[in-house]
């Protein structure tokens, strides 16, 4: 018989990139709900502003993420950092 596991609080990854997947994939299962059509009003509401909070979750992550890699590129100037651009084929 399966059971099931209970993640511990202690070992729950907080990362920004594991923030931002468990945000991504709550907002796709949000917007799948409400294309579904059968959701009512209030709970299309209450859908809607939480995908607008996991959007601004989402958002942050990525700026900082942007910004590490920045640091990472030019850790004296990060702002000057320009993106990596692989070389051009032949």
């Amino acid at each position: 018989m399966p059971t099931s596991i209970k993640s511990d609080p202690a070992t729950v990854d907080t990362s920004p990139v594991a923030q931002f997947e468990q945000s991504l994939d709550e907002l796709e299962q949000l917007v799948a709900k409400m294309e579904g059509g059968e959701l009512s009003l209030d709970e299309s509401l209450r859908a809607f502003e939480r995908g607008i909070a996991l959007y601004r979750n989402c958002q942050a992550a990525l700026e900082q993420t942007e910004a590490r890699v920045k640091l990472l590129l030019d850790p004296t100037h990060p702002e000057s950092a320009r993106p990596f651009e692989p070389p051009a084929e032949p």
